[in-house]
């Protein structure tokens, strides 16, 4: 049949296809290929509209070897989306971008993205070139961020009143899924970065803040370690469960006797052979060993393993160890205990040990699993928020969350700046800008009211998720705050708590 793809073999015998009339194909442009891009950018942002907001759906994503994700983190929906269209692709980097950058809120900027180039698919139809919706978005944007400004609020907060920055934080974890512990989630999420902020400066080291989860127990469960949680117990069952004034080894070097060179090899043709070999190795061991116990250390860590004649000679000499620490693991040890990571044996005479309080087994229920926590460290600040809950999903989720919650806080640190939420803050900008608008004489005045419209989209949908009418709800805000009525205050009621949404 014409036009149906054909297989033929060339002379190597290999098959081939030959698709024909490929010639009839046209490559869209202009006007129809910016439409075609605009729709494919919409499809995306309406995926996700249906979970912004505090009663927003989760979304159930199965990727291509079967694993299960349920989540309501634009981020992550948008990261597991399998998109083709490279403008739909923008969007996925746009949710990205604000995750790297501000740590929440990726949901809102995909939908008020794609409400955007909705109305500016309308302009496009009106015969407004592009460039000129893009000059009119430009300037209302300058509008918007004006209004922005005007209608924030300053958030005080200090170390020890934090009572602010607990309700942002609950307010951050309102539409997870830990909404059901959200005041211990929200505690732990502003103890964790003012214990690694400094104020003075206005910064947050988020290196020193570690998210651990395991499966077993209930969110509320979730505790957070002022120190390091590593998943690894001692190399013995008979080493002691806690040491007191740890001093740790933390060895990146291999814990065993050198080996030949792999050009070389070892022949040993009697016993007698053997067992200097054995005498050797035990002698190489004892003298490794007390090359750490000349250090002072009482804790050893080992990035690499080591067998059990070395285990049994660490037991005897009093030496707990753990062996098989990931490097990120050891790095972080070793900034959190001030010390100093040691690439060769030969090294340990100059190595800065690290400092701990107390090292100790955390075990968990009937379970036989433990981790090793390491606390009460001098003069370092890093944390460890370490989350139960009752499977992996929730666990992962769990964690997405307090990662929101917890960049929120320190955004709050850099900048305690607030504006209302509920959509309050997209309607007191969309009125500035519909303002300026009517007095803007050119061709600008269009767009800049199609980018009112689109900051419109925000509270819309948070009304349509949260089950009430989307333009009465948010006709009846416009008309309450063009009043003065709390301009930038008044926002959709999600929670139908009866109070219009006030934050």
């Amino acid at each position: 049949m014409a036009g149906m793809p054909q297989i033929a073999k060339d002379e190597q015998g290999r098959p081939f296809i030959i698709v024909r009339d490929q010639g009839k194909k046209k490559r869209t442009h202009g006007i129809e290929a910016i439409k075609n891009h605009i729709i494919a950018a919409r499809t995306v942002s309406s995926i996700v509209k249906s979970s912004l907001g505090p009663r927003g759906l989760d979304k159930i994503l199965i990727s291509p070897d079967g694993d299960i994700t349920v989540t309501n983190d634009g981020a992550t929906i948008m990261g597991q989306m399998e998109i083709t269209n490279h403008i739909a692709k923008l969007l996925v980097s746009l949710s990205q971008s604000q995750d790297a950058e501000i740590g929440d809120g990726t949901t809102g900027v995909v939908v008020l993205a794609g409400a955007l180039l909705e109305q500016a698919s309308e302009l496009i139809d009106k015969g407004i070139h592009p460039i000129r919706i893009a000059d009119g978005y430009d300037a209302a944007c300058e509008v918007a961020v004006k209004e922005l400004d005007s209608i924030s609020d300053v958030m005080p907060f200090s170390k020890d009143s934090t009572d602010n920055l607990v309700k942002v934080a609950k307010t951050a974890l309102g539409s997870k899924i830990v909404s059901k512990a959200h005041d211990q989630f929200a505690q732990i999420a502003v103890d964790a970065v003012l214990s690694v902020a400094d104020l003075e400066r206005k910064d947050v080291d988020f290196e020193l803040i570690k998210v651990d989860g395991k499966v077993g127990g209930s969110l509320a469960d979730t505790v957070l370690v002022k120190g390091v949680i590593v998943d690894k117990d001692f190399s013995h069952p008979q080493m002691p469960s806690e040491v007191h004034d740890a001093k740790l080894a933390i060895l990146t070097c291999a814990f065993e006797p050198p080996k030949p060179k792999t050009k070389h090899k070892l022949d040993i043709t009697s016993v007698a052979e053997f067992k200097e070999l054995q005498k050797y190795e035990q002698a190489k061991f004892t003298e490794m060993i007390q090359q750490i116990k000349d250090t002072g250390a009482n804790v050893v860590i080992c990035q690499w393993g080591f067998d059990d004649e070395a285990n049994h000679l660490l037991l005897t000499n009093d030496l707990p160890a753990v062996r098989w620490v990931g490097g990120p693991e050891i790095e972080l040890i070793a900034i959190a205990t001030n010390g100093r990571i040691v690439p060769r044996f030969e090294d340990l005479k100059a190595a800065k040990l690290g400092k701990a309080g107390v090292v100790r087994e955390m075990s968990f229920g009937t379970t036989r699993e433990k981790m090793l926590v390491i606390e009460d460290i001098p003069n370092s600040r890093a944390v460890t928020a370490f989350i139960r809950g009752g499977n992996k999903m929730l666990i992962d989720e769990a964690k997405r969350s307090l990662h929101d919650a917890l960049c929120v806080v320190r955004n709050l640190v850099k900048d305690n700046r607030i504006v209302y939420g509920g959509g309050a803050a997209e309607i007191a900008c969309s009125l500035a800008v519909e303002q300026a608008a009517y007095e803007e004489p050119g061709l600008e005045q269009y767009s800049m009211r199609a980018f009112a419209e689109a900051l419109d989209a925000v509270p819309m949908a948070l009304a349509e998720n949260s089950g009430l009418s989307p333009i009465e709800s948010v006709a009846e805000l416009k008309m309450r705050q063009s009043k003065g009525e709390r301009r930038g205050r008044l926002g959709v009621d999600c929670m139908q708590t009866g109070s219009n949404g006030e934050s």
